[in-house]
This record gives C-alpha cells, sequence and structure tokens, in this order.
C-alpha cells in the first residue's frame, strides 16, 4: 500500500469537508442577516403607517372646531392608530440609530398630540409650531432607515428642498421670515 496516496486521499477529503461546513455556516449567516433584515424592514415601516395614521387622525381633530374632548381624542387617536405597539416592536428590532430616530419622531408627535388636545386648529400658531419639528422628525428617521436599509444617502435638495421641516415652503414661516427681515 502506497501511504502517499492514502495520505493525499485523507488530506483531500478533510478539506472538502471543511469547505462544505465553511459554505454551509456562511450560507446559513447570510440567511440569518437576510432575515434580521427583513424584519427591521418591516418593523420599520410599520412604526411610520402607525405615526403617519394618527398624524392624520390628529389633523383631522385639529380642523374640527367642535370636537367635543379633545384631549381624550388626541389620546384616542395614538391608541386607536397603534402607534404604542409599533414603537415597542421598533425598540426590539431597530439599531440603535433608528430607535433614536424614532423616538424623536414619536416625542414630536406627541407634542402634536398635546397641541390639538389643547384646543390648537390647524391655523393656530400652536399647531404650527408643533407640526414643523415633527415633520423634520419625520423625515430623520425616513434618513435613518434608508441609511441603514440601503447605504444610501437622503437631501432636502433631492426634493427640490431647502429642510426637511418644510419651513422653507410655509407660507407662515415666509411671511414671518420677512417681517423679521
Amino acid at each position: 500500500m502506497d501511504w502517499g496516496t492514502l495520505a493525499g486521499a485523507v488530506s483531500g477529503g478533510a478539506l472538502a469537508m471543511a469547505g462544505t461546513v465553511l459554505a454551509d455556516r456562511l450560507r446559513h449567516r447570510y440567511e440569518a442577516d437576510r432575515g434580521t433584515g427583513e424584519r427591521r424592514r418591516i418593523v420599520y415601516l410599520e412604526f411610520i403607517t402607525a405615526a403617519e395614521a394618527c398624524h392624520t387622525r390628529l389633523r383631522a381633530l385639529a380642523k374640527d372646531a367642535s370636537a367635543a374632548d379633545r384631549e381624550a381624542a388626541g389620546r384616542a387617536a395614538l391608541s386607536e392608530a397603534g402607534i404604542y405597539e409599533a414603537r415597542e416592536r421598533l425598540f426590539l428590532e431597530a439599531t440603535t440609530g433608528v430607535a433614536g430616530a424614532g423616538q424623536a419622531m414619536f416625542e414630536r408627535l406627541r407634542a402634536l398630540q398635546r397641541a390639538v388636545a389643547g384646543g390648537a386648529g390647524t391655523d393656530s400658531a400652536a399647531f404650527h409650531d408643533a407640526h414643523h419639528p415633527y415633520i423634520g422628525a419625520v423625515w430623520a428617521y425616513r434618513v435613518a432607515v434608508r441609511e441603514e436599509l440601503e447605504g444610501q444617502p437622503l437631501a432636502p435638495a433631492d426634493f427640490g428642498w431647502g429642510r426637511w421641516d418644510g419651513t422653507d415652503r410655509c407660507a407662515r414661516c415666509r411671511e414671518a421670515a420677512a417681517a423679521g427681515a
């Protein structure tokens, strides 16, 4: 028996097994990473969808001057939109950057809710002063999500805007700036 042939066969077999195990491990890691990314994408979308549903309800409430118990209606807008549940899922799945942007957006949404609960109509200064920061926080969240998931930056100039919060496109803000200038 030729020992060289046997040693070559054994070492070749060992290399083949090691290659198979490594390939399987890399495939498993890729699939796990892909699953995590897909879960995050779903959670990120659920959160912003819930926030938008709440924002829409708050705007409708702010337009309705005859609305009774605006504070209860404002609280209901948050809970019925599912923002609290979506926020908890966000905290469990999101990276630190997206979770922070989501929390900032939630806090701005709560400030808008408090303004509406306090009687602010859509034409009021209180609504206006709470609305622009909320819109800015929404865009900051979108930018954080896009950078994480796609690695591509997004800037206001991509839309022909000067700022995310919309103050550059707001007639009220432009009037205030012209009066102050």
